[in-house]
């Protein structure tokens, strides 16, 4: 049985809903993973999602503009602070359809699921 993001989420007041990893990890998601963490953590040893796109906290705004609305986006970083900010930037422009990875890639990793070392 597959599930979708929203089945498998939490809704925050900020806009946007936040998702543990071993729940991505179980949902049928179709959508874009952004990586808000700078370019040394994501190459970092702990590696990233696989499919995660880098866009750094800072260019998000400039990159979103370019972003089709309707598309689902899961917001990563390492602990989930930045991603949360990313989110909730994104909401503020018209994104709906935003999870935010509780506990970021650490908690990804202490979960003991797999990242793409590159």
């Amino acid at each position: 049985m597959t599930h979708s993001l929203a089945q498998l989420s939490r809704p925050t007041q900020l806009g946007y809903r936040e998702i543990t990893p071993s729940n991505l990890a179980r949902a049928d998601f179709r959508g874009r993973i952004i990586d808000v963490r700078e370019p040394v953590e994501f190459h970092h040893e702990s590696g990233h999602l696989a499919g995660a796109e880098l866009v750094p906290l800072a260019t998000v705004t400039e990159q979103a503009n370019r972003w089709d609305r309707d598309t689902e986006f899961v917001m990563v970083c390492r602990s989930g602070a930045r991603s949360g900010r990313a989110a909730q930037l994104l909401a503020s422009m018209g994104f709906r359809q935003l999870y935010n990875l509780t506990g970021g890639m650490l908690a990804h990793v202490a979960e003991g699921l797999p990242t793409v070392r590159s």
